[in-house]
């Protein structure tokens, strides 16, 4: 249902992700052009081939990294994001669980480690992101979830984790909207930052170590030369392309198109979009509560996550997740009209007091998803080169754990990380168009017409859940 006031709250959203739009943000780097030589090729500049290249430079300083993105650093995924960085490396207690019961102790431990090590590495590098770790709060907002919460709240206290099971009331009292029925807060395994921030600080912090990075880089195609290999490179129009021979080479393209064939069975973009609002006033602060800041998502198939900001604003995302027909990703896509009324209905009924306020920015962008709903990684061309893929929305944190384990991949060293059966099995493969498409859209309807259902699945879903085939919004 699109409420009356919804078109007038959207009519001066700016179409670009909030994060991004800044006054202030870094220089552009030049493009590389002519013959380049490096120990570490790092072929993206998000999240995951910054934390790559710092870790690298870290633990050897003297090894010459190169990192190159078609964009600029953090233009993509990494900064248009909900900015939830959370400590789970499998998308969940649940999922991890259900994919990885003989070492899903291990994993919430590394985890944890895993975002203790983000909150040092802000620190150390001063990283000014707006960092803060109040936890997340999982809210129910119709009557069969809440045995769902209860479910999820007897598990983790099962694994370790703090967690708090709240009524009714007790949910209204941390935020107050009508529609919850009860919540969980996790209280210490999520932390809210700016992702544009961490992104940009972390290419600081590179630079800083001695990374070479060139932006507006697109590398074209990756051959065996020797023993290394060979990248060529377009910088655009004005640029003269480029060439890089590398001993070793980090793929971080996340959900846009793999310069490793085999990597397009096991990935598929779907689109994300969000909302965020215009600063919220002291009396509408005052009517939502809120106090104690932290990341919010209801429970249905469709959620919703949403966030405050640091300068007081709401982002409001989630629900749709649109996959486009062969793996389509385009410019274009970002904007989706329809998604956007939906998320601005969904914002109002979930704060009706907040009725008149407007929102300032409307975006989207894409995110790799697999089977498992969680990173997996490989390496090719005889070892040397590693990638890390299908993180479907939690790249925020895993991102840093990712890099740890393509650099220990592509030392071809025998270590606890690459030992574990998360690091070496993959997911189950989508298969090909038009069946692809087909299933992944009849997947989305179906898990609409459960929400509708009081959770009911239908044969489609329960046969994905005993294939372990899936999709998740």
């Amino acid at each position: 249902m699109t409420l009356p006031h919804t078109g007038r709250a959207l009519a001066d959203a700016a179409p670009v992700p909030y994060w991004l739009d800044r006054p202030v943000r870094p220089d552009p780097l030049p493009p590389l052009t002519g013959a380049h030589t490096a120990d570490l090729l790092v072929v993206g500049g998000g999240y995951a081939g910054l934390w790559t290249a710092v870790l690298a430079k870290e633990a050897e300083p003297d090894r010459d990294v190169l990192l190159v993105d078609a964009g600029t650093c953090g233009w993509a995924a990494s900064g248009r994001n909900g900015g939830f960085c959370a400590a789970s490396l499998t998308h969940g207690l649940a999922n991890g669980v259900e994919r990885f019961p003989g070492e899903i102790v291990e994993l919430e431990r590394l985890g944890r480690e895993n975002l203790d090590a983000i909150a040092a590495t802000v620190a150390r590098h001063g990283i000014d992101c707006d960092f803060e770790r109040t936890g997340e709060l999982a809210v129910a907002v119709e009557p069969y979830q809440l045995d769902g919460l209860a479910a999820d709240a007897d598990l983790g206290r099962r694994y370790g984790r703090d967690v708090r099971l709240l009524d009714r009331d007790q949910v209204r009292a941390e935020v107050a909207s009508p529609t919850y029925l009860g919540g969980m807060w996790d209280r210490d395994r999520t932390a809210l930052l700016d992702p544009a921030k961490l992104a940009w600080g972390l290419r600081r912090a590179a630079l800083d170590l001695g990374v070479r990075i060139h932006e507006h880089t697109r590398v074209t195609g990756l051959a065996a030369d020797g023993a290394a290999l060979h990248a060529t490179t377009a910088g655009g129009a004005d640029a003269a392309p480029g060439a890089v021979r590398a001993a070793r080479v980090a793929l971080a393209t996340n959900a846009f198109p793999p310069l490793l064939r085999r990597l397009r069975a096991w990935t598929v973009p779907v689109y994300d979009y969000a909302l965020m609002t215009e600063p919220l006033t002291a009396a509408q602060r005052d009517a939502i509560g809120w106090r104690r800041r932290q990341g919010l998502a209801d429970t249905g198939n469709q959620f919703h996550y949403y966030r405050l900001t640091a300068d007081g604003r709401i982002l409001f995302g989630g629900y749709d997740a649109v996959y486009h027909y062969g793996n389509r990703v385009a410019p274009a896509l970002e904007q989706r009209e329809a998604t956007f009324r939906t998320l601005a209905a969904h914002f109002f009924t979930t704060f009706p007091q907040l009725e008149g306020l407007r929102f300032s920015h409307r975006w989207g962008g894409v995110i790799d998803t697999c089977t498992r709903f969680c990173a997996f990684f490989g390496t090719a061309h005889s070892g040397r080169l590693a990638y890390a893929a299908g993180y479907t929305g939690l790249g925020v944190g895993a991102t840093r754990f990712a890099a740890r384990v393509t650099l220990d991949l592509l030392a071809g060293a025998d270590t606890p990380l690459t030992r574990l059966d998360l690091v070496r099995r993959k997911p189950l493969p989508f298969p090909p168009e038009p069946f692809r498409a087909a299933g992944i859209n009849l997947t989305r309807w179906s898990l609409a017409r459960a929400d509708a259902r009081n959770g009911r699945r239908n044969l489609w879903l329960r046969t994905l859940d005993r294939s372990g085939l899936g999709f998740d919004s």
